[in-house]
């Protein structure tokens, strides 16, 4: 597989976002059944692999760590802080809070190391910046962490380049993980162009648009109840619709390119420059080994083109989060 440059770390290109296996899209496979994806990924010549605090509450990290704690060597580890669950109310229920006051940081550091079963994170993210609190404090926190050897590199998710140069200014950020896809481009206005001049990554998750680019077209209303896309506007029925009208042409585009549709996705994000690494996700070994596919995936001048016509900011219907959500990331909006 190709390789790129994450920070220090010299990474496969595609790298693997595990969320998927403990979080966010209905029901999480048994562990028994993630485990597998993992192994698979692993010898399939994967090298990023890519979880949170916040995902099933702990239970991705704990995942990831029974699994590949044993062969902790050979890839490198990201895992993320400043959003997690919270027992608030004292009921013992979690809900996500972001919390980015140093104290937390690092508090949060510890109880990832443990689950992890490691001593160190390779590039641990600051998952949402909380505006309560001036990002230079949170990742002087993150540098502290930096020097004791609890984590060798910083990230930073969801922030704007403004915000990315605020925290650089306090200590070199290697990657910034966010969502770049061909329907979501927010990257495009300034985020991108930043993590080139200060040599920092941009990490693209769900960069088959949450599984809209994969092939056959989603039933909204088959998806399960805890599944995060029935809250997102660009799979409202009317939106979903709309957007639906975009694939017949993209999947001849596919075809025409000689992959598939979520090879093509992760294709074109590759061609986009080579401090751009995606991090998809599944839940399937036989998914995952065809997104590995796209890296042998060539695209000429014509076929990109048509691409960036096809699928834009202008042509997609909806926003790629709730209100609420939102106002949640710090990062430049169409």
């Amino acid at each position: 597989m190709q390789t790129r440059q994450l920070g220090p770390f010299t990474v496969s290109a595609i790298g693997l976002g595990c969320m998927n296996l403990s979080h966010a899209y209905g029901v999480p496979p048994p562990p028994e059944t993630a485990a597998p994806v993992l192994l698979a990924a692993l010898d399939a010549g994967i090298t990023l692999f890519d979880t949170a605090a916040l995902y099933g509450f702990g239970a991705n990290e704990t995942l990831v760590g029974k699994v590949l704690a044993k062969h902790r060597s050979r890839f490198t580890l990201a895992s993320k802080c400043g959003m997690q669950g919270v027992d608030v109310a004292g009921d013992g229920k979690l809900v996500r809070v972001i919390d980015g006051r140093p104290a937390t940081i690092k508090a949060t550091c510890e109880a990832s190391l443990r689950r992890l079963q490691t001593d160190v994170i390779d590039l641990y993210y600051l998952h949402r910046w909380d505006k309560k609190v001036p990002i230079e404090d949170s990742v002087g926190a993150l540098s502290e962490l930096v020097r004791a050897g609890k984590i060798r590199a910083i990230g930073l998710s969801e922030v704007s380049s403004a915000t990315l140069r605020r925290a650089h200014a306090v200590h070199p950020i290697s990657a910034v993980q966010t969502e770049y896809s061909l329907w979501t481009r927010n990257p495009e206005i300034a985020v991108l162009q930043a993590c080139r001049e200060l040599g920092a990554a941009l990490v693209a998750f769900s960069p088959v648009a949450r599984g809209f680019l994969c092939g056959a077209a989603i039933d909204v209303n088959a998806l399960e109840a805890k599944d995060i896309r029935r809250a997102m506007p660009r799979f409202a029925p009317d939106n979903h619709a709309a957007n639906l009208k975009l694939l017949p042409a993209y999947h001849a585009i596919a075809q025409e390119a000689g992959c598939t549709p979520a090879q093509l996705a992760l294709a074109w994000l590759l061609h986009q420059g080579e401090h751009i690494i995606p991090i998809p996700g599944t839940t399937s070994v036989a998914h995952l080994q065809e997104d590995l596919g796209a890296d042998k995936v060539t695209l000429g001048a014509d076929v990109l083109a048509r691409l960036q016509a096809l699928i834009n900011q202008k042509t997609v219907a909806g926003a790629r989060y709730s209100a609420q959500s939102a106002s949640e990331v710090d990062t430049e909006t169409f």
